[in-house]
């Protein structure tokens, strides 16, 4: 990968975008110098002897990949013309062809890191239009790479499930630890000692998941055999309605990114 690689960061002062550049610049795969970002309201200090700016296609033609992460009701007022030039699009929603339609190539990339890239525990999927050559494949994945773990998909649709799925990161695990938090303390758990451990347990579930070889259904399967306390609580939420939940709300948020993306 050439060391004097260009990249431009539409929405650099955004959690996700910045933490896309922190990960990039991390693995050394864009010098500081070759790191352009544009901001509408502030900038951050996050990242010293980056280029800011607030005109978008000033970023664009200093760049080489030119990075949009921005929420998809904001893109359309966006003017930017890539001019054949790679552009990589973090925008839920919005399809390859409106990407190369309106920013004036046939080299994009549509992907869904999530927030847990500030850490480098993002998962990634990604697609691209067919334009797209293996030289810029290779960037786009050790882009993904610095960022945690990357697949390269090859339908939009599927794109969009995963949007809902994996694009919402700590966001759903953050919503058990919420709930479980909230029965700890009504119990009369001290709310510090409540998070330590609740959050310990998810972390520590996290790092079992990605050694064990078992799928997270065996490890349900052998603590309900087991018929303890673990077995009482899963069969609870089960009959309470946790299973129909997750699908209607996985199910709602696919129809969310395919929704956000007729709009824009």
């Amino acid at each position: 990968m050439s060391a004097g690689l260009r990249i431009g960061m539409v929405g650099g002062a955004g959690r996700l975008g910045g933490a896309i550049a922190t990960s990039i610049l991390n693995a050394g795969i864009v010098e500081p110098r070759n790191l352009s970002l544009s901001y509408r309201r502030k900038t951050t200090d996050r990242f010293p002897g980056a280029f800011w700016t607030t005109d978008s296609q000033e970023l664009a033609d200093r760049s080489d990949i030119i990075i949009f992460s921005v929420r998809p009701e904001d893109w359309p007022a966006l003017s930017v013309n890539a001019n054949g030039k790679l552009i990589l699009s973090l925008m839920a929603g919005v399809r390859l062809a409106h990407l190369c339609s309106r920013h004036n190539t046939e080299r994009a990339v549509r992907a869904l890191p999530n927030a847990a890239a500030e850490v480098a525990r993002s998962y990634t999927p990604w697609i691209t239009s067919r334009s797209v050559t293996d030289g810029d494949r290779a960037i786009m994945r050790a882009i993904f790479n610095a960022c945690g773990v990357q697949d390269e998909i090859t339908s939009e649709n599927d794109i969009d499930y995963l949007t809902g799925l994996t694009g919402s990161g700590p966001a759903f695990p953050a919503l058990l630890a919420a709930a479980m938090m909230d029965h700890a303390i009504d119990y009369g758990l001290a709310r510090d000692v409540a998070q330590r451990a609740i959050i310990t347990m998810l972390t520590g579930t996290g790092r079992l998941l990605e050694r064990r070889e078992e799928c997270p259904d065996d490890i349900v399967r052998t603590f309900l055999n087991y018929r303890g306390t673990t077995a009482a609580a899963i069969e609870e939420m089960r009959a309470s309605g946790f299973d129909a939940a997750v699908r209607h709300g996985l199910a709602a948020a696919f129809r969310k990114s395919v929704s956000m993306g007729e709009t824009s």
